[in-house]
């Protein structure tokens, strides 16, 4: 085990922090030094060469260490090292990855806290701290009378954007980080937990820049198409997020376009419309027009139905009957707007009075607006409680997303001493 660190005048109890994989950017490195400084141990293993492109000297910081083993032998290697460093925190960003989810498992075992990160539920300027996990793992409260509770005492949701983020650099160190990790060495053992080859995925985004005119222009024609006649808005999402993954029931999105689509054909009024949105970020590795207008044929709906690469999202959902996502950020975007919607997923915001509770046949039909008095509860709670400000490329954000970040793991949470989860069981 380490020695001690001294701690600067007014410090907290020291505590020994471990980073694992982080955004794909020095955000992590960052966090550590601001940790360090105020006397906290660090430690760092990377996983893969991208890990290592990330992970600057942070002076003070115990010395990285590389995982080069099979992915089998890992869970008894972090097991280990959580227990011979004496770890009490353990951070990294999402919690579904197969490395992450063995070494929540055992620092869970050994009583360590668990923290995950990644980009905020409230868009663009936010980023999520939350404790153990996100999305359908997330500690979060369903219950509307819990909700309110938290509210009430807290201020109410900043919706205002203050920071921008750097869209060129994320680019760019995404491309440097998964391109590394191409490398047949030195970790010839790791595993993405990437679905797509990243060469396929930067051609498809390399398209979609290539096309950026003519995809905005898109979603205005849809709208233009629909004209007055009532529309529902079905918001994709990537097929290779996690919120997809771990928290649907779907194995892909064709699966979940088909069932709107054919609920759709079957219930909603014979003079709407369905307009499918494909997500911002998609490469498009699947040509998604073509697929949803296949489906569409198949359903019998094919006139009805539109799809847009881009588009004014507010103004899509003002005008739209009511959204349906798996479990989209897009659907706080819908209750901040006051519009209803239907969530397919496990989703933070799929609250009674908020989302609708019913089936998807019924929505068409029964979907209500949401409770506006607790929609404002809800969005004061979530963000009060798991959001800090910043974001994790732009130097200006990033700077305030890292400040807030150590704050918060110092204290045990965002307004920790508001909001505290319960205890998770140990995993054998």
């Amino acid at each position: 085990m380490s020695g001690p660190v001294p701690a600067p005048n007014g410090a907290p109890h020291r505590r020994r922090f471990l980073f694992l994989q982080g955004p794909i950017s020095p955000v992590f490195a960052e966090i550590a030094a601001g940790l360090v400084a105020r006397g906290h141990v660090v430690h760092r293993i990377n996983l893969s060469l991208g890990d290592r492109l990330f992970w600057r000297r942070v002076p003070g910081a115990e010395k990285p260490v590389d995982y080069r083993g099979r992915p089998a032998d890992w869970p008894a290697f972090v097991t280990a090292y959580l227990a011979r460093h004496g770890i009490t925190d353990l951070l990294l960003l999402g919690e579904q990855r197969d490395y992450h989810r063995a070494a929540i498992r055992a620092a869970h075992r050994a009583g360590a806290q668990v923290f995950v990160t990644d980009f905020g539920y409230f868009r663009p300027d936010w980023v999520t701290l939350e404790r153990d996990g996100m999305g359908g793992d997330s500690h979060f409260p369903r219950e509307p009378a819990t909700i309110r509770a938290l509210a009430a005492r807290l201020p109410p949701a900043d919706l205002t954007e203050r920071y921008r983020d750097d869209f060129a650099l994320q680019a760019a160190w995404d491309v440097a980080y998964h391109l590394a990790n191409l490398a047949p060495w030195p970790f010839r053992h790791y595993r993405s937990h990437q679905l797509h080859h990243p060469v396929s995925t930067y051609l498809g985004i390399a398209r979609r820049l290539l096309r950026r005119r003519a995809e905005h222009a898109e979603g205005d024609r849809a709208l233009d198409a629909i004209g007055e006649a009532p529309f529902w808005l079905f918001a994709m999402q990537m097929e290779t997020d996690f919120s997809v993954r771990a928290y649907s029931p779907y194995p892909d999105l064709d699966t979940p376009i088909a069932e709107v689509l054919d609920s759709f054909a079957r219930e909603a009024p014979p003079e709407a419309h369905l307009l499918v949105k494909v997500h911002p970020l998609d490469p498009c590795v699947k040509h998604w027009p073509r697929r949803v207008r296949l489906m569409a044929q198949r359903a019998g709906v094919a006139e009805r139905v539109h799809v847009a690469h881009h588009g004014r999202l507010d103004l899509m959902l003002h005008r739209a009957r009511g959204l349906i996502t798996i479990n989209s950020t897009v659907g706080l975007r819908a209750l901040a707007l006051g519009r209803p919607s239907k969530a397919l997923g496990q989703a933070v915001w799929d609250v009674p009075g908020l989302a609708h509770q019913g089936r998807l046949d019924d929505f068409w039909s029964q979907g209500r607006l949401p409770d506006l008095e607790l929609r404002d509860a809800f969005l004061a709670a979530l963000q009060g409680t798991t959001q800090l400000r910043g974001v994790f490329y732009g130097r200006e954000g990033r700077a305030a997303a890292v400040a807030g970040i150590v704050a918060a793991l110092e204290a045990g949470g965002v307004a920790a001493t508001l909001f505290q989860p319960a205890a998770v069981p140990a995993t054998p």
